[in-house]
């Protein structure tokens, strides 16, 4: 089974591109959770389990991670977008 791991980092828009964002501007969200983006995953149609214990590299203090199960078929980037896009969704 293939795992992806997806950080808060990845969709959060205080973050440059080379400090870890993932999505572009317009996509992105002001200080995203492990809740939300595990709630986004679910409705993209994956199994998402929660680390709430783990820190992206980028960053000290650690925010979680969402380990995406069962995504043999699709590339981590077109995940990340999907992802991003429920996060959005989500906030309305």
């Amino acid at each position: 089974m293939v795992e992806n791991v997806v950080y808060p980092a990845y969709f959060d828009a205080a973050l440059s591109r080379s400090e870890g964002r993932r999505v572009p501007a317009d996509l992105a969200v002001e200080e995203p959770t492990v809740d939300e983006i595990a709630q986004a995953v679910q409705q993209v149609g994956y199994d998402a389990v929660i680390e709430r214990d783990m820190t992206y590299s980028r960053e000290f203090e650690p925010r979680g991670a969402v380990v995406v199960q069962g995504t043999e078929d699709t590339a981590k980037n077109d995940l990340v977008q999907a992802i991003a896009a429920y996060v959005g969704v989500l906030r309305e």
